[in-house]
């Protein structure tokens, strides 16, 4: 079983940053892809990001390329979100999701990131 916990949001001007966090348990994170998903009222869970278990190989939506970074600290169980140039858009729940092998088991409780214009 794995337990994932987000940190970071807030709100923030538009143009701004934040780092979110999210803090997993369990010896076996290191073999995980770990992702970022995020979903705006009304609207359907939107893939953000995502990284491998080794975290060389990185994949982002279109909708964030360029301004999102996503990273992952594998002694410290932990895999970050750099957001950069945030607009308004971007506000939504931030989730944090674990894949152990093809699928997404294991959804953190979300962050509310709220970007104003």
């Amino acid at each position: 079983q794995v337990q994932l916990e987000e940190s970071g949001g807030g709100l923030v001007q538009a143009g701004g940053s934040l780092r979110l966090s999210c803090a997993a348990s369990g010896r076996t994170f290191s073999s995980f892809t770990m992702g970022w998903f995020r979903q705006a009222p009304g609207k359907e869970r939107e893939f953000v990001a995502r990284i491998n278990g080794r975290g060389v190989i990185t994949d982002y939506g279109d909708s964030v390329k360029g301004r999102f970074t996503i990273s992952r600290h594998n002694a410290k169980n932990t895999v970050f979100l750099q957001m950069n140039s945030l607009k308004p858009e971007d506000t939504a729940v931030y989730y944090c999701a674990a894949s152990p092998v093809a699928g997404w088991d294991y959804w953190g409780q979300g962050t509310q990131v709220t970007v104003s214009s």
